[in-house]
């Protein structure tokens, strides 16, 4: 878990986040969003939404913490970014509006995650509430994406682990997946050549002490994966 209250959560990604920073995993995220105006769904802590900046990307982005809006106002200041305190999963008639007249070209979902309080996380249900408010709030953010007329594209990238030597076979699946559950009966769709793996720092799932343990972990790598979905035509 990220943290089981806000304060632990931001702290955790605040420590996080300087290491994805330094290893340059945001801005190899931002390259691969087309257009120019972006609806970001979950600012966090902001290094994200510096770096959709940082390309001189006009963004609207929204989070349900007042506490990470203001973290992300630090860190973006003087930029073409405009906040906004929402809750995706109960948008109001005025907020839709807002965001609607913004025109995004794409809508960003990345590391989607929140305070164990509001996941309803515990350390013993392996990941499972995690999982379940992930594709919860990513099929929400589909259906967003999908009623905005401007959009073409949105993008969502995702902590996992996979064999590194099999990542083929993991964009296939990571295609399968979404084209099946979040983007189920809506205008978009996804295609194997936009399904990206990014190996996220050390081999911290290979070197594990219990690797002796479960052999089958062997060659299995933490990485971000991407996937670029487009408006069909």
């Amino acid at each position: 878990m990220s943290g089981a209250t806000v304060a632990e959560f931001i702290g955790y990604w605040e420590t996080e986040g300087q290491a994805y920073v330094r290893r340059g995993d945001y801005d190899w995220m931002a390259a691969l969003v087309p257009g120019q105006r972006v609806l970001e769904i979950g600012c966090g802590v902001g290094f994200a939404t510096q770096a959709l900046a940082k390309r001189g990307l006009t963004v609207l982005s929204i989070d349900s913490l007042g506490e990470c809006l203001d973290l992300t106002r630090q860190r973006v200041d003087g930029s073409d970014v405009t906040l906004m305190l929402a809750d995706l999963t109960a948008l109001t008639d005025e907020q839709r509006a807002t965001i609607k007249a913004f025109a995004p070209d794409s809508v960003v979902c990345w590391l989607m995650g929140a305070p164990a309080e509001t996941t309803g996380a515990v350390a013993t249900d392996a990941g499972r509430a995690v999982i379940a408010y992930r594709e919860k709030l990513h099929r929400l953010v589909a259906k967003l994406a999908a009623s905005l007329p401007t959009v073409q594209a949105l993008h969502y990238v995702d902590r996992t682990a996979i064999p590194w030597q099999a990542k083929d076979i993991g964009r296939d699946t990571l295609v399968s997946y979404h084209g099946g559950k979040t983007l189920l009966d809506l205008p978009f769709v996804a295609v194997r050549a936009n399904a990206l793996y990014r190996k996220l720092g050390d081999d911290a799932v290979n070197n594990a002490p219990n690797r002796k343990m479960h052999p089958s972990l062997k060659g299995v790598v933490p990485t971000l994966a991407s996937l670029l979905v487009e408006r069909k035509k």
